[in-house]
């Protein structure tokens, strides 16, 4: 029975493109309607921390874009080394396509760490290894969408692209390790799937609602870059053409 499903169906660029364009208007519904909720639950409804204040509220934000950092650059290695490996070019559509959201929350998560480490350390920056491995994670991103975009020939482009994601995953178990590895200003995990959570119930639904929003959010983007990118590669194909010629970008 295995055998008979159509694993690869949307490894074709055209039904992808019909997927990705029936998928984006839910994707993006869903992200804003879970935002709101986690937001609305993280800085209204949750208590107030014992020791950090109301100051603790950018968690929220700060550690589902933490975690998506991390997740995202994940995808877009393996998309680039089955692009590579397997000469598969959607996956190699999908690794680019996954990059700048990548980029994104890695910014994301640098940013709201220094908002939240002012009034947590008394300092914008320290030299952590959690933050220094995240922000060379952040230059992994930008070298890998540089290096694509430099080489004018997209295959070539693609396998150099892949090559750099691969080498520059061994940055992410250094990132979620680093706490344990060294002793580090950075907090340990508070969610842990062996232990139970160390917050309050409404705080842990609402860093889930945030994380969810921002899957969401990570899969609509994605696929509307990776549509735009579908459009470019194959320009000179019939269906898209046709899809051009009637003027609409959904529907092949």
């Amino acid at each position: 029975m295995a055998d008979s499903i159509p694993w690869f169906v949307f490894a074709a660029p055209s039904r992808f493109y019909r997927l990705a364009a029936a998928l984006e208007p839910w994707l993006w519904a869903i992200a804003a309607a879970l935002a709101a909720a986690g937001l609305y639950i993280g800085f209204f409804v949750a208590p107030t921390d014992a020791t950090q204040g109301d100051a603790y509220r950018i968690i929220f934000i700060h550690v589902p874009a933490a975690w998506m950092s991390m997740l995202v650059y994940l995808a877009m290695a393996s998309w680039a080394a089955v692009g590579w490996l397997l000469n598969a070019r959607m996956a190699s559509i999908l690794a680019r396509a996954l990059a700048p959201t990548g980029a994104i929350f890695t910014f994301i998560a640098l940013w709201t760490g220094a908002l939240w480490g002012r009034p947590t350390w008394g300092a914008w920056w320290v030299w952590d290894a959690r933050l220094t491995s995240e922000l060379i994670l952040l230059f992994l991103y930008l070298g890998f969408i540089a290096l694509v975009a430099s080489i004018d020939d997209v295959r070539r482009g693609d396998k150099a692209g892949a090559l750099l994601a691969i080498i520059g995953a061994v940055n992410i178990p250094i990132i979620y390790f680093s706490v344990r590895w060294w002793n580090t200003l950075h907090q340990g995990a508070t969610i842990n799937l062996t232990t139970a959570p160390k917050m309050a119930s409404t705080m842990l639904t609402a860093m889930l609602l945030m994380t969810l929003s921002f899957w969401a959010y990570a899969f609509a983007i994605s696929f509307s870059r990776a549509r735009a990118e579908v459009i470019e590669r194959e320009s000179r194909t019939d269906w898209v053409r046709q899809l051009l010629a009637g003027g609409d970008r959904r529907e092949p």
